[in-house]
């Protein structure tokens, strides 16, 4: 059993992504929150501040969702209508979540492609190669401790399910979702301006 995928709300893999590459913004939100509770799992209390940036970062987009929902159905709607009308709080928010799920995922695809590397080390190298460049000095150490608070590879997977056949393909299915939708948004933010760049 793959305990975890099946305790998600939403997994990525469920996202509704349209002809034209558009993100369902609902589905989308509810499935970062629902990634997030990965960081529980990884049970450090380190992870608290990645998992909090990520789930403030989700409130600003819905926040921006419910004030103007009928040009909020996808995430490039939301965000494109939000620039019109000079702000950039949810498109902001919208960066700095997906550079949060892009860590996640390359660290999680490190991890998988890797049987035998540490967690802390697919998590250090994924962190170097995402949000470090984006972080003052006053968070790297914060970040930095949570990757050498992540337990042990074994014990990690173990909480996730007990057949690791079924956890490496319900894993793989996530993160080919997810990658794809991270790509799609690090394409679709520099145009709306040089700050937007992933």
């Amino acid at each position: 059993m793959a305990a975890f995928f099946e305790s998600l709300k939403k997994n990525f893999a469920d996202v509704p992504v349209d002809g034209e590459g558009k993100i369902a913004t609902s589905d989308f939100l509810e499935a970062a929150e629902s990634l997030t509770t990965l960081f529980d799992v990884l049970g450090s209390a380190a992870f608290k501040p990645v998992k909090s940036d990520m789930l403030g970062n989700v409130k600003k987009i819905r926040d921006r969702q419910l004030a103007a929902p009928a040009q909020s159905e996808t995430l490039q709607d939301l965000a494109q209508n939000e620039i019109k009308e000079k702000k950039g709080t949810a498109t902001e928010g919208m960066l700095w979540l997906n550079r949060g799920l892009d860590f996640t995922a390359q660290a999680l695809r490190q991890n998988l492609n890797n049987s035998s590397q540490e967690l802390a080390e697919s998590f250090r190298g994924a962190y170097g190669n995402t949000l470090k460049p984006h972080h003052s000095f006053i968070v790297k150490p914060i970040f930095s401790a949570a990757m050498s608070a992540t337990p042990y590879r074994k014990d990690f997977y173990a909480k996730l399910g007990d057949d690791q056949a079924k956890i490496d393909a319900e894993l793989a299915k996530l993160l080919d979702a997810l990658e794809k939708q991270v790509s799609i948004l690090k394409e679709f933010l520099p145009t709306l301006g040089s700050k937007y760049k992933a």
